[in-house]
């Protein structure tokens, strides 16, 4: 379900936000966050921090003073319902329980990029984006260029990153499927 363009609240899983800072490209996806919020949940925060000591790249996320830090409180009702649908009992899936928790109790988006996760966004009427339509979104605004993106993109494919294309395949997939870039 692809996000309202005035949506004023985005809230991010784990995933994103990781191989964005692994591959420094942090500042990037503050760019594209522009006057909105970005807001991560209690969850998240956890998950961060447990793997801080594995991943020393993750610590900035930590620190980013444009990444609101939320204690989910209110939401347990929420938090329950998308946590039967996909925590297991190894604890996977917290993070993104939390950030559809925060999105569906104060209508915001959800920027999740696991497939279990969209999926129950989908059932529950969660509106979500992923991070590639985030930045997609970002060209279509003009703050971001098609090059730019393209060079985030090959970079997070090296860091791991799973996108629907080869690298230096983005602005063509990016003709082909979006209509970006004439």
């Amino acid at each position: 379900m692809p996000a309202a363009p005035q949506a004023d609240v985005l809230v991010f899983d784990t995933g994103p936000l990781s191989h964005f800072a692994k591959q420094n490209w942090l500042g990037c996806l503050r760019a594209v966050v522009g006057r909105r919020r970005a807001v991560v949940p209690d969850t998240v925060v956890a998950e961060v921090q447990a793997a801080v000591p594995l991943h020393p790249h993750l610590q900035p996320v930590l620190e980013a003073s444009w990444i609101e830090q939320y204690e989910l409180t209110a939401e347990y009702e929420e938090f329950a319902e998308f946590s039967a649908l996909l925590v297991g009992s190894d604890g996977r899936n917290t993070g993104e329980a939390g950030v559809l928790a925060y999105a569906k109790a104060h209508d915001a988006v959800a920027i999740i990029d696991d497939g279990a996760a969209r999926n129950a966004a989908g059932r529950k009427k969660v509106t979500y984006r992923g991070t590639l339509g985030l930045l997609c979104d970002g060209v279509r605004d003009g703050l971001l260029t098609l090059d730019l993106v393209s060079e985030l993109a090959d970079q997070l494919i090296e860091g791991d990153y799973r996108l629907p294309f080869a690298p230096g395949e983005f602005k063509t997939w990016a003709r082909n499927n979006l209509g970006l870039g004439g």
